[in-house]
């Protein structure tokens, strides 16, 4: 993987999401089309200082973000400059062409979903991988316009350092049956019932389950699986949110 040069920016702690409902073409090709224009990078920069040095304050840095296990969350940020050492292309399905930074995943959590995608096709059930390692470069880019698409208070794109996708164990799948948008309907598809009954076996989580928002502070997202190994089978059988199962069951 090629490394980027972090931006540097000031950000507020804004409680937000993990993605939107549409795929990040959509995005891309949103963004293209309706250019930011220099009024809108005012405005956003009571927040956002560009070239300045970024400081998101009282958040804990998570000191050991190799781990599978690491908890990403609105609490627990991610180092700006970190970027995992053993990024590979799973070899699935995507809904577009080309390799991008997002087609990436750590090596384990690839193997793992080339697993759960072949398991899933034998029962009749299509996958595509939608989006899977973001950088922190990334993520700022789509944090930003977003604040300066819908305020400085929007709640659908995470802010850079707390999105599971920097650490290379997310992945965001999706269907032709919902157009392979990233949205709640995929939860009660064929393949995204499949999904949350399955995904466990693989080492995935569902990690924003239904019924878990004001534990999790997301909004459910049948699409977004984390990859954390041999626990999922655990997660699964308690019905526990990640949250719940590292203060909880996992200190039993």
């Amino acid at each position: 993987m090629k490394k980027y040069i972090v931006p540097s920016i000031i950000v507020s702690l804004f409680i937000v999401g993990c993605s939107t409902a549409d795929t990040e073409d959509e995005e891309n090709r949103q963004y293209e089309e309706e250019p930011v224009d220099e009024e809108g990078i005012e405005e956003a920069n009571d927040v956002i200082e560009f070239n300045n040095v970024i400081t998101v304050q009282g958040e804990p840095i998570i000191q050991n973000p190799e781990n599978i296990e690491a908890n990403v969350n609105l609490v627990n940020r991610l180092p700006v400059d970190y970027e995992p050492n053993d990024l590979v292309v799973p070899d699935v399905r995507r809904p577009y062409e080309g390799i991008q930074e997002r087609s990436y995943l750590r090596e384990e959590a690839a193997d793992a979903l080339e697993q759960l995608f072949y398991e899933a096709e034998l029962e009749g059930h299509i996958l595509y991988a939608n989006s899977g390692f973001r950088s922190f470069e990334r993520q700022y880019e789509l944090f930003k316009n977003q604040q300066i698409q819908s305020g400085m208070d929007q709640t659908l794109v995470a802010q850079p350092g707390f999105s599971e996708h920097q650490t290379g164990l997310a992945m965001d799948v999706s269907s032709s049956s919902v157009n392979f948008g990233l949205t709640e309907e995929f939860g009660q598809t064929e393949e995204g019932l499949w999904v949350e009954d399955h995904a466990h076996l693989f080492g995935f989580i569902i990690r924003y389950p239904e019924g878990k928002e004001d534990i999790t502070g997301y909004s459910y997202e049948p699409w977004h699986l984390r990859y954390v190994g041999t626990i999922a089978n655990d997660m699964y059988e308690q019905s526990v949110s990640y949250e719940e199962f590292i203060e909880n069951v996992k200190k039993m």
